[in-house]
């Protein structure tokens, strides 16, 4: 049944909008006067399907992403509909005008259509891969299967807030670091380009040799004026030849391997990329994906290609006859303590429950290091911000300094 877009007026005089599913636009207007509401405009609704199909043909992201707090509520609402025992129709009906965020919205009402003709939930998801992952689908699909579609819907919830949380974590704890070098930047930038040349001519006319610390921040004050242009163009090169490597399969591999070798940060990276590797696997499982299948889907969830590498070997064995402890344990990637409590999980017959353990331990330390990682920075970036002020205030009071000792 076609979808429409209606802007209107209700009985209270209120403005309202939304959508509404009807064989044509006077059966639209006829549905939404039954309740109570006027409208002003009807037009077929967007299914954001072939806006999804244009921009995955350029390789280009979505626009507007659907924010994991809203996908994560309307996972939540649905499944406790369909526990509730409201036909799946009806669910995403009700869902439809419940929902807030606008692309969602369309696209709840897309599905909805889809399922009305006779598509599975999963499959009318799959229409639209930019909001429902694979992650996503599959679980869904398993929970048709097997007649627990509720349950894995509410354990889909809760995977969606716990990678938010995560996410946020590492987010805010990065926000710190970052304004203290644009400041640092910033402040070096405006002494260098608008204080430094006042003060040149000053200190040329004393007619003394100027010691080496002013010269130098002369010499890079007249650098950064006169090429600065090329200096920007230069840095946005080497910005976008990064990223076009970075994207590819080799460069990829040495980007993130770098990143696991970094002091410090190597230990966070690690911890982040098993925490949503082990979580995204015991979501999987717990919603009946067989194993190899949810490997395949946890692999890329970790967003660490030598992650994904030692996930691909242990895949690979399994579908050899291997356990999936001892080839994670051989990539040398996962900590004893991981591979230790997979044999355990394994050998019980519950690798899931095991996994979702696993997964609250390095949420734990990742919230740790990142808040020794904090506690360390703030004060080095203080002293290196405080340190590069202060070297180039010096640096031009030094000649002043020397010419009143002299006199």
């Amino acid at each position: 049944m076609p979808v429409y877009e209606y802007k209107g007026v209700t009985t209270g005089n209120r403005a309202t909008r939304g959508l509404v599913d009807a064989d044509s636009p006077r059966g639209a207007r006829l549905k939404l006067r039954a309740e109570g509401i006027f409208p002003t405009e009807i037009v077929p609704g967007r299914t954001g399907s072939a806006i999804s199909d244009t921009l995955a043909r350029f390789r280009l992201p979505q626009l507007r992403r659907v924010p994991d707090l809203d996908l994560s509520l309307f996972t939540r609402q649905l499944g406790t509909l369909i526990g509730a025992g409201v036909p799946l129709v009806d669910s995403l009906s009700a869902l439809t005008e419940q929902v807030e965020n606008d692309p969602l919205k369309k696209v709840v009402g897309r599905v909805r259509e889809s399922v009305n003709q006779g598509m599975s939930l999963a499959d009318a998801f799959g229409e639209h891969p930019y909001v429902f992952s694979d992650l996503y689908r599959s679980m869904v699909g398993a929970g048709e299967s097997s007649g627990a579609l509720e349950i894995v819907l509410q354990r889909l919830a809760d995977y969606i807030e716990s990678q938010m949380e995560l996410r946020n974590k590492v987010t805010n704890a990065m926000i710190y670091p970052i304004l203290m070098l644009v400041l640092s930047a910033l402040v070096s930038g405006i002494l260098l380009v608008k204080v430094i040349p006042t003060i040149t001519g000053l200190l040329e006319d004393l007619n003394q040799p100027l010691p080496l610390a002013t010269l130098v921040v002369i010499s890079i004050s007249e650098f950064l004026r006169r090429w600065w242009a090329v200096i920007l163009i230069s840095i946005a090169a080497a910005l976008l030849l990064g990223n076009r490597l970075i994207h590819t399969e080799r460069g990829r591999l040495v980007w993130d391997r770098l990143r696991l070798r970094t002091p410090v940060i190597g230990r966070v990276v690690r911890y982040v990329a098993i925490s949503r590797f082990s979580r995204t696997l015991a979501t999987l499982l717990a919603g009946g994906l067989r194993i190899v299948q949810a490997l395949d889907i946890a692999k890329a969830v970790a967003a660490n290609a030598v992650i994904e590498r030692a996930v691909e070997r242990a895949r690979d064995a399994i579908t050899k006859g291997a356990n999936i402890a001892t080839p994670l344990r051989q990539s040398g990637e996962f900590p004893a303590m991981v591979t230790h409590m997979i044999a355990v999980g394994e050998a019980s017959g519950e690798l899931d429950a095991m996994l979702g353990k696993v997964a609250a331990t390095y949420d734990e330390l990742v919230e740790n290091s990142l808040n020794r990682l904090i506690a360390l920075m703030g004060p080095v970036l203080l002293i290196v911000v405080a340190g590069v002020v202060v070297t180039i205030i010096l640096s031009t009071l030094l000649p002043l300094m020397n010419l009143t000792a002299a006199l």
